[in-house]
């Protein structure tokens, strides 16, 4: 996945208190979205140190914790390892690459991961595959911000043509909205927020 030496390199030092902040808020948008997830699987589909899915435990029947990067995997099973928990496994894998075949999920979320995807397309219609029938789709990323250049991310998404690109998917009952905006949390710039929440 894309930025994944990056990552491989600040996986020790990457919960910081505003990730953690950003994590919550991001981690109660998700909840806001869930219908009957007590029996349900997640996968928290780039999961770094797992910020965001530790806090949804409670919420799935179980959560596979995927990411690209080993060391934030590592992070993530001593999390695991430590807290006890029965419901969470973790697994290195690179939808950008491979597909996963034989996985099958009720929800994934994935919360600022997609402005990190070079082809956006291909990973959308890889988890597309892996949603079970009726499942869901939740994506938290940036606001489309023009004020950010750069040749490592995009610049955030416009929600409008997120769910266009979607639908040609073949993702159905999109619903978006920005729920949160703070002061130089992306690049150094102020920036907001949004969840969209999608079915199969």
């Amino acid at each position: 996945m894309g930025n994944t030496d990056k990552f491989e390199m600040i996986a020790d030092r990457y919960d910081t208190p505003e990730r953690a902040q950003i994590a919550k808020a991001s981690s109660e948008a998700i909840r806001a979205c869930l219908v009957d997830a007590k029996s349900k699987d997640a996968i928290d589909f780039g999961c770094g140190t797992g910020l965001v899915g530790m806090n949804l435990l409670d919420d799935f029947k179980s959560i596979l914790f995927l990411d690209a990067s080993q060391n934030m995997i590592g992070q993530i099973k001593q999390k695991i390892a430590g807290s006890d928990v029965q419901n969470a496994a973790a697994l290195c894998f690179d939808f950008e690459k491979d597909r996963l075949l034989g996985l099958r999920a009720d929800y994934i979320f994935m919360a600022q991961v997609l402005l990190h995807i070079h082809d956006i397309e291909l990973v959308l219609s890889r988890l597309y595959e892996v949603l079970k029938e009726s499942g869901h789709l939740l994506i938290v990323d940036f606001d489309k911000n023009e004020k950010i250049v750069s040749d490592m991310v995009h610049n955030g998404f416009d929600q409008i043509e997120l769910t266009e690109r979607m639908t040609t998917i073949g993702y159905r009952e999109i619903r978006s909205k920005t729920f949160y905006t703070g002061s130089k949390i992306f690049m150094g710039c102020d920036a907001s927020l949004f969840i969209l929440d999608s079915q199969k």
